[in-house]
């Protein structure tokens, strides 16, 4: 009897003192790279996907912010020793220092914004395929552009911003096929002032509508009594005016899933980007807000139909990797 209690005693002692442990165990830790601040539009919406993890109790994140490409490599190999067993972050510029790094530390799972495949074997991809709502605010833009001419202010050229704005494109010019289009990139993922300059220009030059693909361009937008299309993120509630829809990234399908592989000792090199599409829960068009009731009925009807198809599976958005050109 005395046995049994003393042991009963021993593996409710052992029990009470790994349980602050099993707990921490139970929260997967996770770190992030960004090279930009969190304010970012793209980076904001992964941001905001892990917090929300973190809100649900089923991880522990830490960050860095505006970390140089040249830091980029140090900063993975930190966080892969500290612990982390998920590491997210966007590789575009430096992608054969992260895949490297992703070969050094087999049995940290990575989970990276990139243009290119899969490494295995714990190297997974993800990208913004919101390519889909960004052709349904083209529609509305198309509806709500008097002079038929459109501006499009971009970071770089490259595969994740092509593929929007031409598919934005494609979406005015059903509208109205005699849609005219400036599009010039300011070579950087974060200067506002930059783009606003270049807004300005473009306005001058007859658009009043602009495709804010950046930050700086809504600004431009209304200072001088013009409307903007948002990209990523709704800016409508700072932007009341001016921002008439956005094609919005909803990043938690593609951060739910890689937490529960990474939970499940399941996670493997993968192409996530589908869990971007309006299918998935991954991409949206923004309620227009302060502009429900002023794009034309027919229109939105039009947008409407589209866009239950694309949630459905029914319809989908040609993709268009190539660097677009103004057409005037």
């Amino acid at each position: 009897m005395y046995r049994r209690i003393l042991l009963k005693t021993l593996l409710l002692s052992a029990a009470l003192s790994l349980s602050p442990s099993a707990f921490a165990q139970a929260k997967r830790k996770v770190a992030a790279i960004y090279t930009v601040p969190v304010e970012q539009q793209w980076v904001s919406r992964i941001h905001k996907a892990l917090n929300a993890a973190v809100a649900r109790g089923e991880i522990e994140y830490v960050f860095s912010e505006n970390v140089a490409n040249a830091d980029y490599e140090r900063v993975m190999r930190q966080y892969a020793e500290g612990g982390n067993q998920l590491v997210v972050g966007e590789s575009f510029a430096v992608e054969a220092a992260a895949r490297k790094v992703a070969k050094s530390y087999s049995k940290v799972s990575f989970l990276m914004g990139s243009s290119g495949k899969p490494q295995a074997p714990n190297f997974a991809v993800f990208d913004n395929y919101i390519q889909e709502p960004a052709y349904l605010s083209g529609m509305i833009a198309g509806a709500m552009s008097k002079s038929g001419v459109i501006g499009m202010v971009g970071g770089y050229p490259i595969p994740e911003v092509n593929r929007l704005m031409h598919a934005f494109m494609d979406g005015a010019r059903e509208i109205n096929p005699k849609t005219k289009f400036m599009v010039s990139f300011i070579g950087s993922w974060f200067d506002p002032p930059k783009a606003k300059e270049a807004a300005f220009a473009m306005i001058d030059k007859g658009a009043d509508v602009m495709y804010a693909e950046r930050f700086g361009v809504s600004d431009a937008a209304k200072e001088r009594g013009k409307l903007a299309i948002g990209n990523v993120i709704n800016t409508q509630d700072k932007y009341p005016q001016t921002v008439v829809a956005s094609a919005l990234w909803n990043m938690e399908p593609t951060i739910d899933q890689a937490i529960k592989q990474v939970k499940a000792g399941k996670f493997a090199a993968e192409d996530y980007g589908h869990l971007s599409m309006m299918k998935h829960g991954g991409s949206e068009l923004s309620p227009l807000g302060t502009f429900e009731g002023k794009v034309p009925a027919d229109v939105m009807k039009k947008v409407r139909d589209r866009e239950k198809a694309l949630r459905e599976g029914k319809a989908n958005v040609k993709i268009n990797d190539n660097e677009p050109k103004s057409s005037m």
